[in-house]
């Protein structure tokens, strides 16, 4: 096997416990691999602001691949590496099909997310995780209606994300939104539908972020647990499924850890990538 020179890994399920916490040996472990020459870095469904700063703390994580791949930071730097956004008409035409369902809207731009205000007020409805509720609060700019709201902007979005409180209403956007060829679909939540231009995904993005930084594919290792990682595992030269992952995330990757309660992540980086083996 390849000697890894970059790893991938999702935050939500798989880096972090349920709880959203980064555990100690985890990050003694990606410390080590960092020491190692290894980059590592947060491939997630998440904004840059989104990422907990006990994450950003982990001494060396230098590069962040957020909203699914559709915007690369240099964090050392301030910088973003790489851009797809998603075009302000095939977003806007999104919103505009999903409005008539019960779900809370959302447009990731750059920093900021956007949410609308009746659907943050009732949270529990559509985010079923209660330790994401303190996180959503804490990260979203209110608006009163999105449609309206971003018809007014015309701004292109990283990212749209939309929260169902009803799995029906879900299938049937899915269908709905699957018609539209601009559109690339995911989900990370269970509940949820990520929307992103197409031909974006976490796969593409570790790849391009590998060549800009001389990293064959090979080389590349990638961690994660759901629906929006299934590109990641598929493209990466080894792709490793979380044990609490779905079948449908398993069957596609090459190696299946440990649950992330059980530090899957910091199992797999010792198993694959550290020269010398376990830190302790």
């Amino acid at each position: 096997m390849e000697q890894i020179k970059m790893i991938g890994l999702d935050l939500d399920g798989t880096l972090l416990n349920e709880k959203k916490e980064l555990l100690p040996y985890t990050r003694q472990v990606l410390e080590k691999a960092i020491a190692q020459g290894i980059i590592v870095l947060v491939a997630t469904g998440r904004p840059c602001s989104g990422i907990p700063e006990e994450v950003r703390a982990i001494q060396g994580m230098r590069y962040a691949l957020t909203m699914n791949g559709a915007r690369i930071y240099d964090l050392a730097q301030g910088n973003t590496l790489i851009n797809h956004p998603l075009p302000y008409e095939a977003a806007r035409k999104a919103l505009e099909i999903t409005k008539k369902y019960d779900t809370l809207q959302e447009a990731y731009i750059g920093e900021e997310v956007f949410s609308e205000e009746k659907g943050l007020r009732n949270l529990s409805k559509y985010h079923r995780n209660p330790h994401m509720w303190d996180y959503v609060r804490a990260t979203r700019t209110p608006v009163s209606s999105m449609l309206e709201w971003y018809t007014k902007t015309q701004k292109d979005a990283d990212k749209l994300q939309l929260l169902f409180a009803d799995m029906d209403a879900r299938t049937a956007a899915w269908r709905e939104l699957e018609q539209v060829p601009e559109l690339v679909l995911s989900g990370s939540l269970g509940n949820n539908i990520e929307i992103n231009a197409a031909g974006v995904n976490k796969g593409v993005g570790m790849l391009e972020l590998g060549k800009l930084l001389g990293i064959r594919r090979e080389e590349i290792m990638a961690c994660g647990d759901s629906d929006n990682d299934l590109d990641m595992l598929r493209e990466v030269g080894l792709g490793v499924a979380m044990g609490n992952a779905g079948e449908t995330v398993k069957a596609v990757a090459d190696y299946v850890t440990e649950t992330n309660e059980e530090e899957g992540v910091a199992k797999a980086v010792e198993r694959f990538a550290l020269r010398g083996g376990k830190t302790c």
